[in-house]
């Protein structure tokens, strides 16, 4: 799986935990993609068996679904989110240390220019 994938995984996992009842179009729009892109990652997160879809059978809009995160599904996001939190932390720490590197070399022009 490639970290694009994974991290879009994450994100439709972490919000179908929140709020199972979220159509696609909504899906779509706070993770700002396509819903074409969330249809196919939905189907794929079904084909593995992370989420289920149920019908809302009292609803009067019968194209109501949840979306419920399985057993695996939750171990999965639970899985996902130790890697992408991994991944943001090393991403943080190299950019906590460019930033030191360019405060170092700014310090350095400034220092120059009053010397």
């Amino acid at each position: 799986m490639t970290i694009h994938q994974d991290e879009t995984d994450y994100r439709v996992l972490q919000l179908l935990a929140a709020n199972p009842e979220i159509n696609q179009r909504e899906l779509a729009g706070a993770l700002g993609v396509s819903l074409g892109k969330i249809n196919y990652c939905l189907r794929a997160l079904l084909d593995k068996g992370l989420i289920k879809i149920q019908n809302f059978k009292n609803s009067e809009n019968k194209r109501a679904y949840a979306y419920l995160l399985t057993p695996v599904g939750i171990t999965e996001k639970s899985e996902l989110t130790a890697r992408f939190l991994k991944r943001k932390m090393d991403e943080y720490e190299r950019l906590r240390s460019e930033i030191e590197i360019l405060k170092s070399e700014l310090e350095q022009t400034n220092g120059m220019r009053t010397g």
